[in-house]
């Protein structure tokens, strides 16, 4: 009865959001800051399915400027969980199929956020080059999911390397974002669905970095953001991912 409940009240507040993200990007089309207003949106749902996240910010984000911010990428849910870590002036870099998804996917695009085709690697490529002129010109920051896909339980996998040529390329910092493992946490019947932790890391230079150096720099983020995964999973008292 509770998930009933639950899942029906998601879906009015996923209209309610679709007019009025219709009504946003109609007054501010594709604008840098309407991801950020619908990310404040999305996170406050995690109260109504059970979830308490918090959400810690390093200092030195909050006058970074420009950056290509990578996050762990877990399940579905992230939509709840992760988004509370969201700066303004950040827009997503995602898969064009995003786009056929019902309500959801035509407000990801007029929001203003970037879809690449995945599946033809010489549109992605040409797409990398306009995200970098995009972070040049406009001075917007980028969010990127660098494992490609979600997780489901099977902690950090390797990460592709998009996110970083376009750190290099655009001579921005690279900013981790690492959420605790909730895969599986979620209950919708289910009143209390425990904590989630989310930490915003010190942004990660990426200039001392050339092309050849692109594999380093995700290396290091990565190796960073697993430290901090299993510091966050060991304050909740999780245990280590297989």
């Amino acid at each position: 009865m509770l998930k009933l409940a639950r899942v029906l009240l998601l879906g009015l507040l996923l209209i309610f959001w679709f007019l009025f993200g219709l009504l946003l990007c109609l007054v501010r089309p594709r604008h840098p800051n309407n991801v950020y207003v619908f990310a404040r949106m999305y996170h406050a749902v995690c109260p109504l399915i059970g979830l308490k996240v918090r959400v810690t910010v390093a200092d030195e984000v909050k006058s970074v400027g420009p950056a290509v911010y990578v996050c762990n990428h877990q399940s579905n849910y992230d939509i709840f969980t992760v988004t509370g870590a969201v700066q303004p002036g950040v827009v997503a870099v995602g898969k064009k199929s995003l786009l056929w998804l019902p309500f959801f996917g035509l407000i990801f695009w007029l929001s203003g956020n970037v879809l690449i085709d995945r599946s033809n690697r010489s549109r992605a490529i040409g797409t990398i080059g306009q995200v970098v002129e995009r972070i040049k010109n406009r001075g917007t920051s980028i969010w990127m999911f660098p494992e490609g896909t979600r997780s489901k339980g099977r902690g950090l996998l390797p990460f592709k390397a998009g996110a970083f040529h376009t750190a290099v390329q655009a001579e921005v910092p690279v900013v981790p974002i690492v959420c605790s493992s909730y895969f599986g946490q979620i209950d919708l019947n289910r009143w209390d669905n425990g904590e989630v932790l989310l930490e915003v890391m010190a942004p990660v230079c990426s200039k001392e970095h050339g092309a050849a150096g692109i594999r380093d720099l995700s290396d290091n983020c990565r190796a960073r953001m697993e430290a901090k995964l299993a510091e966050l999973d060991s304050q909740l008292g999780h245990p280590r991912a297989a």
